[in-house]
């Protein structure tokens, strides 16, 4: 039971610790931050970070979340810029240097070279008198009081506060480029993410036969008929041209039933929804969903542009999917 609540009381110290070095950063948000941002958004090549140790960890993920969004980056290791990378730093690029120190050789050793090719260098350290800050182009506070490790040496709170920098610089970019979902689509093509931003109804909608479909003036009993054969709840009611008029849905039935009306002999004309929502080929199943959900429906008919019967989605599809 003590080791229990050491180990409980030691995450919550590490975890307050950090949220107040995180919190911190707020009232240094400035105008070097704003010149950072403006020199990345004029960026003509590439953004390029580095650094050593678990600084070089940290700036791996910031170069990720900008590749992600908008920003096209990408991580070098500063040893290995010394003997050979430092090619594929290139005139027009942007560095972004990470050292909480400041004084990290590795990349003391290549600031010269950079100077040289006139890359704008932006440092995220934690001493603002350091080398690496006063050399830099622009320099972005990330110090911290003290590291969350009680001994005061391994990087944790300093290297969670430069990550929420690269974070807020990255996302600061995403806005000021106007990134959309779509945008974010085309850099996650793979696993539920891409699915839910890439995949278009017409891979998963019901199409052909398996569309549930009337005559206008048909009984409502071979509206059911039409209803259960085809397993999707509803029925599309269309006219002699083929132009969907409206739609049968379990709903309407419930509603016929409540007000006595003889399922038998009703025509369909007088209990199906008229002026149904509808939805064009092409269009995102996330689009789809959003219209399920706004106006509380589960079906959707997809119509062509004579107003025509081309498929139906309905939520399961986008369940299966990975949609929804």
């Amino acid at each position: 039971m003590s080791n229990n609540s050491s180990f409980i009381g030691s995450a919550q110290r590490v975890i307050t610790m950090e949220r107040d070095a995180v919190s911190v950063l707020i009232d240094r948000i400035d105008d070097s931050f704003e010149r950072a941002c403006d020199i990345l958004l004029a960026c003509k090549g590439r953004v390029v970070v580095t650094g050593m140790g678990k600084s070089g960890h940290i700036g791996n993920k910031i170069a990720a979340t900008l590749a992600s969004t908008g920003t096209p980056a990408f991580f070098v290791h500063p040893g290995e810029a010394s003997h050979g990378d430092l090619g594929m730093i290139t005139a027009g690029d942007v560095v972004i240097a990470l050292s909480n120190s400041g004084t990290t050789a590795e990349l003391i050793t290549i600031l010269p070279l950079l100077k040289l090719l006139a890359v704008p260098v932006i440092a995220l350290t934690g001493k603002p008198d350091s080398e690496l800050a006063t050399t830099a182009d622009v320099h972005l506070n990330v110090g911290v009081s003290e590291e969350a490790c009680p001994l005061n040496l391994a990087p944790t709170s300093s290297t969670t506060v430069t990550l929420v920098m690269g974070d807020a610089l990255a996302i600061a970019l995403l806005e000021a480029r106007g990134f959309t979902a779509n945008d974010f689509a085309m850099s996650h093509p793979g696993g539920a993410l891409g699915r839910r931003l890439l995949l278009k109804i017409d891979s998963i909608m019901h199409t052909g036969a398996a569309i549930p479909s009337v005559e206008l003036g048909c009984a409502l009993s071979s509206a059911l008929l039409e209803m259960s054969s085809k397993g999707l709840g509803m029925t599309a009611v269309v006219d002699k041209s083929g132009a969907l008029a409206g739609i049968f849905t379990d709903g309407d039935l419930r509603r016929a039933i409540d007000r006595g009306i003889d399922i038998h002999s009703s025509p369909i004309d007088d209990i199906m929804t008229r002026n149904c929502r509808t939805i064009r080929p092409g269009t995102m199943a996330a689009e789809a969903l959003r219209i399920m959900e706004d106006n509380k429906i589960t079906v959707l008919v997809a119509v062509d542009s004579e107003h025509k019967p081309v498929g139906v989605i309905h939520t399961h599809d986008l369940l299966k999917a990975g949609v929804a």
